[in-house]
């Protein structure tokens, strides 16, 4: 049987005869896919700064027994000198071989603020590390200032979020309250969105004296290209005595990524629950179409539309609405979503709406026009021609 569709102009029109209807439809389906950009620039952004954090050719050495809690661990100094002296395959330059003793943990950080006498005590991740730093931490970049001298700090771009304080408490000469210390701000780093970037770190020496602590929470090195982790992880288990065990830096984060997987299910579960709000949304809106359109539809029948050209217009009405939503909420969502930082357990990291966000957002929008316009469309094949004729 030969079918005649509805002319594709018709559908737009009709989006137009009713400019109300059209717009309040378009803007529950933007907000719906808004909500859906944020939720899943949310996973997207934790991903992304798990991912970039761990670097391959970076081992880290830390307490036996620790896990994944860093902050709680505790290793003598002299593992510096011993691991550096019995591994061999610690890459260095010139005769300084690139290894890292740092000193980490959450503590109270007290932030002056400018409409209160009092500073705002918050928890914050203070890191103790030396110049050689730099070498080993190679994606730490001074934006700002210079790195800190004796009872100075450096702050990363997103300790403000994570302190919840304002950017402008932590501007470069500020003072902040650190172990009954004041430490005045010399500067400010990024590290490409890893998480080093919620951090505030200061001099080793410095935060051990602070914190009356001789110890260290982890040595962090970088392998030689030539250099086998096996070694490292055989002298650790070996030296019995020091209580150290070693893993390499991007299957530290990787054990992260998994124990912040119930949070990515919730998230993916949230997507679902607003995907299937926006759906009932539409289907009460096109429902309301539909009846408001009873004779209109029974007169295409009579000049010659067959049911399916009909359901077919009203397909393409919501998709045109979906679309139209889709491309809205993605321009809302990359120009005022799009690197918005956000406190969580591990610190701070950026939303992050990137290409598969918004493939996601728009694959939502397509499949609430094509769901939400498939129920009215049936309805509307059984409408009788002369029933609906009769509808004023």
């Amino acid at each position: 049987m030969f079918f005649k569709p509805l002319p594709w102009e018709y559908g737009i029109r009709n989006l137009f005869r009713r400019p109300a209807r059209s717009l309040l439809t378009l803007s529950g389906l933007t907000v719906v896919i808004a909500l859906v950009l944020v939720i899943v620039g949310f996973v997207r952004g934790l991903e992304k700064t798990l991912e970039v954090s761990g670097n391959d050719n970076t081992a880290i050495v830390f307490a036996l027994g620790m896990g994944e809690n860093l902050e709680y661990s505790s290793i003598p100094m002299r593992s510096n000198e011993l691991v550096a002296a019995s591994y061999s395959g610690i890459k260095q330059r010139e005769g300084t071989k690139y290894i890292s003793p740092e000193l980490y943990l959450g503590t109270q950080v007290g932030v002056p603020s400018n409409n209160s006498d009092e500073p705002k005590e918050t928890m914050g991740l203070v890191r103790g590390v030396t110049r050689t730093v730099q070498l080993v931490r190679s994606n730490v970049e001074l934006e700002n200032g210079r790195w800190p001298r004796t009872n100075e700090v450096m702050v990363g771009k997103l300790a403000a979020t994570k302190l919840g304080v304002k950017a402008s408490d932590l501007e470069i000469g500020k003072s902040i309250q650190l172990e009954g210390r004041s430490w005045k701000i010399s500067g400010d780093f990024s590290s490409a969105g890893s998480a080093f970037e919620s951090e505030i770190w200061c001099r080793l020496d410095d935060l051990q004296q602070a914190m009356k602590r001789q110890d260290l929470s982890i040595l962090a090195l970088t392998i030689a290209p030539d250099g086998d982790f096996a070694d490292l992880d055989l002298f650790c288990k070996q030296r019995l005595d020091l209580e150290l065990q070693a893993m390499k830096e991007n299957r530290y984060y990787q054990l992260l990524q998994r124990d912040y997987a119930p949070f990515r299910w919730l998230a993916w579960l949230v997507v679902a629950l607003v995907a299937g709000a926006g759906l009932f949304a539409g289907l009460n809106t096109m429902y309301s179409a539909v009846v408001g359109r009873v004779a209109e539809i029974a007169m295409l029948r009579t000049i010659g539309f067959g049911r399916r050209a009909i359901a077919l217009s009203l397909v393409q009405e919501a998709l045109t609405l979906a679309i139209s939503a889709s491309l809205l909420a993605s321009l809302v969502a990359i120009m005022l979503i799009n690197g918005i930082a956000v406190r969580f357990t591990m610190g701070a990291f950026a939303l992050e709406i990137d290409s598969v966000s918004i493939l996601i957002g728009c694959a939502v929008g397509f499949l609430l026009g094509i769901v939400g316009s498939l129920p009215p469309a049936i309805k509307a094949f059984r409408i009788q021609i002369v029933d609906g004729l009769r509808t004023t």
